[in-house]
This record gives C-alpha cells, sequence and structure tokens, in this order.
C-alpha cells in the first residue's frame, strides 16, 4: 500500500480507510500487507515494525507540500519491486505518477485506488496542478485495475477514460459512544447537543468558510467546531479565523482523533459537510453512524450515500450556498428531538452498503485477478 502517510491513523481518510482494510487483508492466509510511512507522519516518533498485521516500513520524502507525497511514492515503489512484492497499490492519483515503473518495468501488478479526483482541488496551482493533470490521465491508463470509492467516481472513469473501474465503497465502523470531556468543553464552550461539527483537513474545496458565514442567521447559542487543520494550506486556514475572530461561537480544536473525536460526534447537534468536492468521505459515514442529522451540499457523492433518506433527519443545501445551508441547520436545529430520533433510525438503512468486511473481500478479488493476468 503506498500513498498514504502512515499508520497507526490519526488524521486522515485515506489512513484510516488503508487501516481498515490493511488489517482485513492481512488477516487471510493468501495475503500479506505492507503499508509504507513517511517519516514526516510520525513528527518524531518510532514507527513500529508491524500493526494490526500490517507491515509497516518507512522510506524517505522530503517535507514539502509538492514534494511530499510523490518522492515518498517513489522511493516506496522503488523498495515495494526490490522486496518481490506481487501488487503495487497506490492510493490516490498523485502517488500513481510512480505507476509506470512497475507497470511497464516491473513484474508487479499495478491497483490504484482513486479517494476522489485530485485534479481539482483548490489548494494546486501552477505547476502543480499540471502534475496533477497528468497523474488524473495516468490514472485512467496506467493501472491494471481502477478502484474508485463511490458510482460517481466510477462513471467518471468510464465515460472520461472507458475504463472498467471497480467500485469498492468505503466501510464504516461501529460508533463508539463517549462523553465530552470536561477540559475539552471546557476550552471551546462546547455543550452537549448545542454545537455543529465539521470534521476534515482544512482546504478550500472543503468549505468550512461557507459554515462560518451560514452560522451568522443561526441562533446565539448554538457554536460550531472546526476539527481538523493544515494540509499545506496555512494562508486558507488563517482566513478562517480572522473571518471568525468577531464570532465567539465558531471555534478550531485542531486536529483531534481517538476518544475527543469521538466524544464530538456523539454530543453533536448536527455534523455539517459543506464540501464542493469529494470521493466518498468517511467522516460523513461516520457522522451516520453515530445517528446525529447530517446537512450535507447536494454534490454527487453525498447524494449517493443520503438521496435515499426522506426521513427528514438528514438535508442536503445548495452547493456554494451559504443562505440554504443555513436553511437547513435552521431546520434541523429547530426538529430538536424528533429529528435526532429520526437520524437514529435510519442509521442502518443508510449505512448497509458500507462494510469493511465486503470491501476486504472485494479487495482480494481484485489481486487474486490481477495477478492471474498473464506475467509481463
Amino acid at each position: 500500500m503506498i500513498g498514504q502517510k502512515g499508520l497507526p491513523a490519526t488524521f486522515g481518510g485515506i489512513e484510516h480507510h488503508v487501516e481498515q482494510l490493511g488489517e482485513l487483508l492481512s488477516a487471510r492466509k493468501d495475503l500479506e500487507v505492507t503499508a509504507y510511512c513517511r517519516t514526516t507522519y510520525a513528527d518524531g516518533a518510532v514507527i513500529p515494525e508491524s500493526y494490526r498485521g500490517i507491515r509497516l516500513k518507512v522510506t524517505p520524502t522530503i517535507k514539502s507540500k509538492h514534494l511530499d507525497a510523490i518522492v515518498h511514492s517513489f522511493t516506496s515503489t522503488v523498495h515495494a519491486m526490490a522486496s518481490g512484492a506481487d501488487v503495487i497499490h497506490y492510493h490516490a492519483m498523485g502517488p500513481g505518477l510512480a505507476a509506470p515503473l512497475p507497470r511497464f518495468l516491473g513484474r508487479q501488478k499495478v491497483v490504484l485506488t482513486v479517494h476522489g479526483l485530485d485534479n481539482e482541488r483548490a489548494k494546486w496551482g501552477g505547476l502543480a496542478a499540471k502534475v496533477l493533470n497528468l497523474a488524473h490521465w495516468m490514472s485512467g491508463h496506467v493501472p491494471d485495475q481502477v478502484v474508485t470509492v463511490s458510482k460517481t467516481l466510477a462513471e467518471h472513469y468510464s465515460e472520461r477514460f472507458d475504463t472498467d473501474a471497480r467500485y469498492i465503497p468505503n466501510g464504516v465502523a461501529a460508533p463508539q459512544v463517549e462523553p465530552l470531556p470536561d477540559a475539552l468543553a471546557a476550552e471551546f464552550g462546547l455543550t452537549p447537543g448545542r454545537y455543529v461539527l465539521f470534521v476534515g483537513r482544512v482546504v478550500p474545496e472543503k468549505r468550512p468558510d461557507l459554515l462560518i458565514e451560514a452560522m451568522k442567521a443561526l441562533p446565539q447559542d448554538v457554536k460550531v467546531a472546526i476539527v481538523g487543520g493544515s494540509s499545506f494550506t496555512d494562508d486558507y486556514v488563517a482566513s478562517l479565523h480572522q473571518a471568525a475572530a468577531a464570532d465567539e461561537r465558531v471555534v478550531f480544536p485542531g486536529y483531534l482523533h481517538g476518544a475527543d473525536l469521538r466524544a464530538l460526534y456523539t454530543n453533536a447537534a448536527a455534523f455539517v459537510q459543506p464540501s464542493d468536492l469529494e470521493g466518498l468521505p468517511l467522516t460523513l459515514l461516520e457522522a451516520i453512524s453515530y445517528g446525529i442529522p447530517v446537512v450535507a451540499s447536494d454534490i454527487a457523492p453525498h447524494r449517493e450515500v443520503l438521496d435515499e433518506c426522506s426521513c427528514g433527519a438528514h438535508v442536503l443545501f445548495n452547493q456554494g450556498d451559504a443562505a440554504s445551508l443555513s436553511r437547513a441547520l435552521g431546520t434541523i436545529l429547530d426538529g430538536g428531538a424528533g429529528v435526532r430520533a429520526a437520524a437514529r433510525d435510519e442509521v442502518e438503512y443508510l449505512l448497509k452498503p458500507y462494510s469493511w468486511a465486503v470491501a476486504a473481500d472485494e479487495l482480494a478479488g481484485v489481486y487474486t485477478s490481477v495477478v492471474a493476468q498473464n506475467p509481463r
């Protein structure tokens, strides 16, 4: 597995995706899984040799917005080719820039999971955007098998590249209910049931700025917790802090994981996913699993998850429209206990298609299929 920053997973959808699937795949008698980790991920901590049955290997990189992922992908690819791996599995288009090495120079089969159209992300410009456009093109032509986490992405690869992408969605783990820690509640002034929650990388395409704008029309006793941090987007993060400086209801706890994050999910009045661009966000599935109402932009991946819900517990708003987001949040907050009860009732139905065990079985089938193809 190449493309994740590292394990154990703390923040990041790809990291959790690799951790969950890697553990299940490693438990199979016919598979051994190695996940490559970046020296920049552990922040000086020692990365163990294995985790949950997954072998971990640290390879060098350069800590830089433009070089971190691609340098690590190439150093990891060279190591994986030398190690005798049968399949090299890339996660995300950028790391897939190294895929031609095993595809055309080695014997390894190449699988690439597309978690989103990274070339459309707003934080990239200039040369980086051109490189990611190349990565997008390569993702449709180089791998032995493309995997996508959403039906929308599978349709994109079929229409754009005439590629038979395999749709294997993310799963979601059972929620672990946690009380809101006194320290966290005191530091950020959070009261159970009186805050809305955003979780994710603080980047332009996820639109936390839209949530801050929408908050202006909400009741004064409702807060918003923006959980996450910069992903080489320090200027954007600074602009959010500036926009929220006059409104003490907007708080920035930074990156949280483990019990603290579980507690924020457990006690939120609503979860907000205002993104302009997504693949199939794990945070959306996690929020649904906790039985809290969800307000999400009406982009295709969100509709894919929520369109079947007719109970009123989850609301789609017009993408990019702060007034529409305010109205949707108002509807949820005004609904009170009835809306929350309806959200709990919808959990099993909405999450039925999203199973890590099923995803692992299907991915193991992909590996078997590509390895059985004609040797290079």
